[in-house]
């Protein structure tokens, strides 16, 4: 019962984060991995969409209509993620 492979919940959080982050990425020491799955984390939690929240990230934001202005990207993960935003002109 506390073997991380035939935990269903464990094995989605590593694969997320191997497929999503760490597939992705070369990594140079142990100070870097920890910057990266940190950035990788908050990605994860305030921008990422999930499927069981109807494709919608844990920390909703307010759908904005096209007169708030234009659609500006923010780079997330060093730039492997992104979140998109309407930015008044």
């Amino acid at each position: 019962p506390r073997s991380p492979w035939q935990n269903p919940y464990m094995e989605l959080l590593i694969g997320s984060i191997r497929r999503g982050c760490l597939d992705h990425v070369i990594l140079f020491n142990g100070n870097h991995v920890r910057r990266v799955l940190r950035g990788y984390l908050h990605y994860y939690h305030e921008s990422r969409t999930h499927l069981a929240l109807h494709k919608d990230a844990p920390q909703p934001r307010p759908i904005k209509p096209p007169a708030m202005g234009r659609i500006v990207e923010f780079p997330k993960v060093g730039g492997l993620h992104h979140r998109y935003s309407r930015q008044a002109a």
